[in-house]
This record gives C-alpha cells, sequence and structure tokens, in this order.
C-alpha cells in the first residue's frame, strides 16, 4: 500500500524538499515534512496555500498529478471585483490563455468559506469589493487558476486549493499533515 500524506501547505512554502540556488532563505517542505521517502504528487505555488499531496509510490504520484488523468482540484479563490454572470460563463467555457485554451471549470460563487486567516493577510482595498469562487479544474497548468481569473477581469487575491480527487484538507491545520491510506481515501482503485 501506497504511503499518501495531505499536507495544508502555508502560503510562501515552496513545494519541494530544498531551495538550491535562492540567494534568501525560504521556507521548504522539509521545515514542515520529516517523513522520508515521500515526494510532492504535483505542485502548488508559493503563494498559494491549501493541499498539496506527498507520496512514496510513483505510479501513484504521476496518477495524481498527469493532466492526462483529468483529476479534479477544487480551489477557494478570493477575487477582487465583483465576479458577474458573464465572467463566470467564460470560465465555465474555457478561457483563452497564452498557452492555449484551458478546458471548462466548474465555477460558483460562494459566501466566504471559514478557511484559517493567512499569514501575511491580503491587501485590503477600501473602494474595490472583493468576493469567493469554488473553482474545479481538471488540468493543471503553471498558475492556471490565477491566470484564468485574470483573464476574465477578477485578478486572484487568495488561493486555496481545498481537494484533489477525493482528498480534502479540511479539518488539517495549515502546516500540518495527515497520513491517509490509498483504499480508505477513495483513489477508486489508484
Amino acid at each position: 500500500m501506497a504511503r499518501l500524506l495531505l499536507f495544508n501547505k502555508p502560503f510562501g512554502v515552496l513545494s519541494q524538499f530544498t531551495d538550491r540556488g535562492s540567494p534568501t532563505v525560504r521556507s521548504t517542505l522539509s521545515d514542515f515534512i520529516a517523513v522520508k521517502g515521500v515526494y510532492p504528487a504535483g505542485r502548488l505555488d508559493r503563494d498559494s496555500e491549501g493541499l498539496l499531496l506527498l507520496c512514496d509510490d510513483g505510479r501513484l504520484q504521476a496518477r495524481i498529478a498527469d493532466p492526462r488523468f483529468k483529476m479534479p482540484k477544487t480551489y477557494l479563490v478570493q477575487v477582487e471585483g465583483d465576479p458577474q454572470a458573464p465572467a463566470l460563463e467564460r470560465l465555465r467555457h474555457g478561457v483563452q490563455l497564452k498557452d492555449g485554451m484551458t478546458l471548462p471549470a466548474d465555477v460558483a460563487r460562494i459566501d466566504a468559506p471559514d478557511v484559517w486567516p493567512r499569514d501575511p493577510p491580503i491587501r485590503e482595498r477600501k473602494h474595490i469589493p472583493d468576493n469567493w469562487l469554488k473553482i474545479t479544474i481538471r488540468e493543471g497548468r503553471n498558475r492556471q487558476v490565477r491566470r484564468m481569473t485574470a483573464a476574465v477581469g477578477l485578478p486572484t487575491l487568495r488561493l486555496v486549493r481545498w481537494s484533489i480527487g477525493d482528498w480534502t484538507v479540511a479539518g488539517i491545520a495549515p502546516g500540518q499533515f495527515a497520513e491517509v491510506s490509498t483504499l480508505r481515501a477513495g483513489t477508486g482503485g489508484l
């Protein structure tokens, strides 16, 4: 049975165990995870938070991270502005980015979720509203959700990956991880 960790990556942490070549010291996974032999299945940008899966099985790692398998990834996204129906429909049908058209996304406007405070907090602008979206994508381009929301005029202020497939970060504090059984976690035979 593969070993699988669900890690709640804090803002500002790199999705790797070392930070070679940087003139400044940046926080990495090794600051939080002392489990040997596990590696990230995919990435989460330094300025994004939430679920990062780590495992010790290359086949499982590939199945989670490889876009061919179209594993759904759900994000809670705080955007600047007031999302209206035309922008949401564009996200739902796919958005043209510099690297091509995205696949359609599941998108819903949501109330502010009950998530941990971000450190540092996001900037607040007195005269510009912010709102939350729940976005599910089935591909994983570099900074894709941020680029999609920007393309429809809704810059991302905060991005929290809430789930990948059946795995979720619910109940896991930032900087903490939980180990789960791949059979119990609903991998669908992965």
